[in-house]
């Protein structure tokens, strides 16, 4: 059974949030991400990538073994949603929603391990920086994957409006 809404009860094991600082002024804004020095954020530095999302697609779900993610939406909006199946985690089965964009900076922490995914909420393509802890391995990717809409996670995707 799928649920189509569930309330966040703790957030996942590992897994933090930083507010993002938006300095603005007539030239335009800034706003820092990640920074070598956050020792609460900050483990190694991998790579730095860009992906996006059009209006309403799904990318999800997948988890790393080693890898820790460090996810920023700088354009649009998006919905990240992360589920643990860790064994041995005192969060084993919760789901995390969080909404992150131009309306709600954020960096998010995802522990390896931690299955995640994105959908894209705003009314234009969204774009999300991430800064992982390891570098692409081309020939044995640091990937698991599994389908968005299938049964192995309790989540339904779908825009919720009560």
């Amino acid at each position: 059974m799928k649920l189509s809404f569930r309330k966040m009860v703790k957030m996942i094991d590992g897994v933090k949030i930083k507010k993002l600082k938006v300095i603005p002024d007539e030239r335009g804004r800034l706003a820092e991400i990640l920074r070598s020095d956050d020792k609460d954020f900050f483990i190694k530095f991998g790579q730095v990538y860009i992906t996006t999302a059009y209006p309403g697609v799904v990318k999800a779900w997948h988890y790393h073994k080693k890898q820790w993610d460090n996810m920023a939406v700088i354009y649009g909006m998006m919905k990240i949603v992360l589920y643990d199946p860790r064994e041995n985690s005192p969060t084993k089965g919760e789901i995390n929603e969080f909404f992150a964009g131009i309306y709600n900076p954020i960096l998010v922490h995802i522990p390896p391990e931690v299955y995640h995914g994105f959908k894209c909420i705003s009314e234009t393509e969204a774009i999300v920086v991430n800064c992982p802890t390891e570098l692409y391995n081309y020939e044995n990717p640091d990937e698991y994957r599994i389908p968005p809409h299938g049964n192995e996670i309790p989540y339904d995707w779908s825009r919720r409006d009560g």
